[in-house]
């Protein structure tokens, strides 16, 4: 938190009752003096108008805070726990979280980083600055007594904000979970079906592009396009003097699930001055198994009729 009546002192460090034995600045087990003295100069020689010095700071706080949930982990009294972490540490890049409270049970949360491939890489002209990552969150409740069979733990994949461009985590299918699996055993198979189903993401982007150059053959050159994911085309379309744009919005399902249209006049304006537009249009003829020039086709069909119920919905609200 800054201090509004002296914005270019060193801000204060507040965390949570949860973490009330978290004390950065002034515990030194293991990581010892250097890197103590490190938190406090980070505060002491403040210069507000150095960004990179908030930066470090909040790095170094996220350093100490992991290694602290990572004590707390391991000195769980769950021999389960304890198993896990012994045939998953060999991994990089996890990190852990022990959450407890008066009023609900304690459970222990993992973020396992997944898929070593360059995501980045594989998709030319890609304008993500920073590696795109996926992660499985794995919530195991903690469980001091001893069990002949252990609950499956509670699963989610999770991943950087910018890779919904590419594909959306929630439409990934995770393997199923056997009874009496570990994480060292699921974890393989999971990602093995997640670097296929990754790469068929990226192959699909050839498959948009595809149907935005088919689109050429029936309303002419589009005005916009997505030139990377493809995700976004505008066209012109005319029905005698009417003239209007279609936006085309295309999910990473597609073809599987068709583009959604979207209709904008540049000939009626609403009383602030917009164009009018109508609502998202999804019930209109489609197949996936079309080739992309007869997709273009349908939907230019379509439009030859949708046209003259738009001009009039146009109509009628340029009147209200």
């Amino acid at each position: 938190m800054y201090d509004a009546e002296s914005p270019f002192s060193a801000p204060d460090i507040v965390f949570g009752p949860e973490d009330e034995n978290f004390h950065p600045f002034t515990s030194k087990v293991d990581e010892g003096e250097g890197y103590h003295d490190s938190l406090q100069n980070s505060l002491r020689d403040w210069n507000s108008k150095d960004p990179s010095r908030l930066t470090s700071l909040l790095q170094e706080l996220r350093d100490r805070y992991a290694s602290y949930q990572r004590k707390r982990v391991e000195g769980v009294e769950d021999e389960r726990l304890k198993f896990e972490l012994c045939t998953m540490l060999s991994r990089e890049g996890i990190e852990m979280h022990l959450s407890s409270g008066v009023e609900k049970p304690e459970d222990v949360k993992f973020a396992v980083p997944l898929v070593d491939i360059n995501i980045n890489k594989m998709i030319p002209g890609c304008p993500w600055r920073h590696p795109q990552k996926i992660f499985l969150q794995v919530l195991y409740p903690v469980v001091r007594k001893y069990a002949s069979t252990p609950a499956a733990p509670r699963l989610k994949l999770v991943s950087t904000s910018e890779l919904k461009a590419l594909l959306s985590i929630e439409d990934i299918k995770l393997p199923s979970w056997i009874d009496g699996m570990c994480m060292a055993e699921y974890l393989p198979h999971l990602e093995e079906s997640l670097e296929k189903q990754v790469l068929d993401a990226v192959s699909l982007i050839n498959v948009r592009r595809r149907f935005i150059e088919a689109l050429n053959s029936f309303f002419g050159r589009p005005l916009e396009a997505d030139p990377v994911f493809c995700r976004t085309a505008t066209v012109i379309a005319a029905s005698g003097v009417f003239t209007f744009l279609v936006h085309f919005l295309m999910s990473t399902q597609f073809p599987k699930k068709q583009p959604s249209l979207v209709l904008q006049s540049s000939q009626h304006f609403n009383s602030q001055g917009a164009p009018i537009k109508s609502q998202l249009i999804t019930d209109y003829p489609w197949s996936p198994r079309w080739e992309p020039l007869q997709m273009a086709e349908r939907v230019f069909e379509f439009l030859a009729d949708e046209a003259l119920s738009f001009k009039r919905y146009c109509n009628e609200a340029q009147l209200q």
